[in-house]
């Protein structure tokens, strides 16, 4: 069971604290101690669910000393449980580094699944699903950011971007730059009350933000190239001909078996 993982990540609700889940509650349950990005908001999570355990800063300001510690309880025989402020540890937040040291030590480490802002802004952006590269923050600074932009001006797939209230609409304002006036969706307060995702381009919500006062973490979605250029991605983009391909491979795999009379009984 990957809950009798001595390392275990644990993912967290990003706003509606319903969304916890029953594996994650029992992993919190069972820790010897709570590695937390914040341990004032991971505290106020364990409370309002009755856990009382300690806790220890885990954070990328001292990622290493306190991974020194970790590791060191973990080598004594103690189960760690490693939160971040919201969602999943290690995306775009302190969590990977420590899953390498693991790895390097022998240590069993696993993950609790939970809730993502990026796979929900994604879903709820309506453009293509299939392929998708998510990038995480952004540079603050302009001449970097539209460098950072820039890597992927040709890709086809889908880009996820993380921003923080203030910066977004000067990240808005570099993303049309770099790519112009794509299709795009922009997601904030994901679960919460006020949960909203504006869909349409780029020039359109730098439109609709200006001269406003942002509030919340957001979840950019941009168009790739190829729906950029054709407005829908081409077989060549999406991966159907490969699909036809292997459908046509398995065809001709199933007409060799129904000539011998052979049947194929597969597993789960």
């Amino acid at each position: 069971m990957s809950e009798e993982a001595p390392l275990l990540l644990v993912a967290t609700p990003i706003g509606n604290l319903g969304d916890i889940s029953l594996r994650a509650l029992d992993a919190l349950r069972a820790a010897d101690i709570v590695a937390s990005e914040d341990t004032r908001k991971t505290g106020m999570l364990l409370k309002h669910f009755d856990i009382k355990k300690p806790l220890m800063s885990f954070h990328e300001h001292n990622e290493e000393r306190a991974g020194d510690r970790i590791m060191a309880m973990l080598m004594a025989g103690q189960r760690v449980v490693v939160v971040t402020d919201a969602g999943t540890p290690g995306i775009a937040d302190p969590g990977y580094t420590l899953v390498r040291r693991a790895i390097a030590a022998g240590v069993q480490c696993s993950l609790i699944p939970g809730a993502n802002a990026a796979l929900m802004a994604m879903v709820l952006s309506g453009l293509p699903l299939h392929s998708f590269t998510f990038r995480g923050f952004p540079p603050r600074k302009s001449g970097p950011r539209q460098r950072f932009f820039a890597i992927d001006i040709t890709a086809p797939h889908t880009l996820i971007f993380y921003e923080s209230p203030y910066r977004i609409i000067p990240t808005l304002r570099d993303a049309l730059a770099v790519y112009g006036d794509r299709q795009a969706a922009l997601a904030n307060e994901l679960t919460k009350l006020f949960e909203n995702v504006r869909r349409g381009t780029l020039a359109g919500m730098l439109s609709e933000l200006e001269g406003t006062t942002p509030r919340g973490e957001f979840v950019l979605v941009i168009a790739g190239a190829a729906i950029a250029k054709h407005g829908r991605p081409s077989a060549e983009d999406d991966g159907s001909e490969d699909e036809t391909n292997d459908d046509e491979e398995a065809d001709d795999r199933g007409d060799a078996h129904g000539a011998s009379g052979e049947d194929e009984s597969l597993d789960d």
